[in-house]
């Protein structure tokens, strides 16, 4: 088998001078050295990629508290809070859903939810990642690197508006935002990665009250609008994150991807990162079996679970990565993550070293995948 190539969802685990920034930072309190916290976080999460033998990095969303939240430095139009909506599948059991509180299981910082017109404020959070993105890469040794933007469906599904009186105005008016964005991130040179948990998470979430026929409309208008964000930037250019949350959990709720599956391969991205490690969607590589991907469609399957502090073997990881590889043949398959090990700053369910210590043996089992 020729060699595979290694990556991740995204988001790495922060230290705790970043999280000092960040949190600080949320509260509104001046962090003069943030610019160097950050540099130096940014030079070292490339350069522990490299020795791991990851072949796309990223900058491990060092400067975002979040994935979605972080938009509200960006654009106008956010401020307040937003209410909690649990996932229907933990709402099952609240028995368990009350011990994840208790424990401290879901992180507690704003959700700024929004309340005026969206505009693009300032893209200059945007340059400065990517500037510190590049320079870590060349000192590295990459020449190709990844970056993370929200997609519009995920940043409502987080954070609601209040000004807008139709879903679709609020999706609409959000991907006219982001698109600036995404934009800037393809000119640079790196590979953009949208970030859509909206297209499985809000199944049981968002659209928890919907039937299955009304979230598939609902499914289709978050991927219009998500094309129509793209419309200036070349689809090989993107690849899509697409999950049932990073959480653990029953996850008996979600959506299959089988039932998705071509709603996904509609959207203008070229590549699908997509569950394919945790017990509830491991399964779900059969459905590319009876599903043909275009000729330029890639792969990028989770062969290692997000929410657990197991080290998958590396000879697991090896026959994830060769069921794929039967199916499109090794130059179209990427071995990835199910999700990020650090979706939140300073909060995450794998620690930090284990979470290195995984991405080891997701690069030493696509070595083995290829050795046969």
């Amino acid at each position: 088998m020729s060699r595979v190539r290694t990556t991740h969802v995204g988001s790495l685990p922060r230290t705790q001078a970043v999280c000092d920034v960040l949190f600080a930072r949320e509260k509104d309190e001046p962090v003069p050295a943030a610019e160097a916290v950050f540099a130096e976080a940014t030079d070292a999460v490339l350069a522990r990629q490299q020795a791991t033998g990851i072949d796309v990095p990223s900058d491990g969303e060092t400067s975002k508290i979040s994935y979605a939240t972080y938009v509200k430095e960006r654009l106008t139009g956010f401020d307040g809070d937003s209410p909690r909506s649990p996932p229907a599948d933990l709402e099952r059991f609240p028995g368990f859903m009350a011990k994840l509180a208790k424990a401290g299981g879901t992180p507690t910082y704003r959700r700024p939810r929004c309340v005026g017109p969206i505009r693009v404020k300032t893209l200059d959070p945007l340059h400065a990642d990517i500037a510190r993105m590049k320079g870590a890469m060349a000192k590295a040794g990459y020449a190709e690197g990844f970056m993370n933007a929200a997609s519009p469906g995920v940043i409502a599904l987080f954070q609601p508006s209040d000004h807008h009186a139709r879903l679709e105005d609020y999706l609409a008016d959000l991907a006219e935002a982001m698109r600036h964005e995404y934009e800037a991130i393809v000119a640079s040179g790196l590979v953009l990665q949208i970030d859509a948990p909206d297209l499985g998470l809000g199944r049981h979430m968002m659209y928890k009250h919907l039937d299955e026929a009304s979230f598939l409309r609902q499914l289709g208008l978050h991927v219009d609008v998500l094309n129509h964000a793209l419309r200036n930037v070349p689809g090989d250019r993107v690849r899509m994150h697409v999950c049932w949350g990073n959480y653990e959990g029953p996850h008996h709720l979600d959506i299959p991807l089988r039932t998705i599956v071509h709603e996904l391969l509609r959207a203008k991205p070229r590549a699908l990162l997509f569950e394919g490690a945790n017990p509830r969607h491991a399964h779900e590589w059969t459905v590319w079996t009876a599903v043909t991907p275009p000729d330029d469609y890639v792969l990028i399957p989770g062969c290692l679970d997000s929410t657990t502090n197991f080290v998958e073997h590396p000879d697991l990881v090896a026959q994830r990565i060769g069921r794929y590889v039967d199916i499109v043949g090794a130059d179209r398959v990427i071995a990835g993550t199910d999700c990020g090990f650090g979706t939140f700053a300073g909060f995450g369910a794998v620690e930090a070293e284990i979470a290195w210590a995984k991405l080891a043996s997701l690069t030493e089992g696509a070595r083995r995948a290829a050795a046969g």
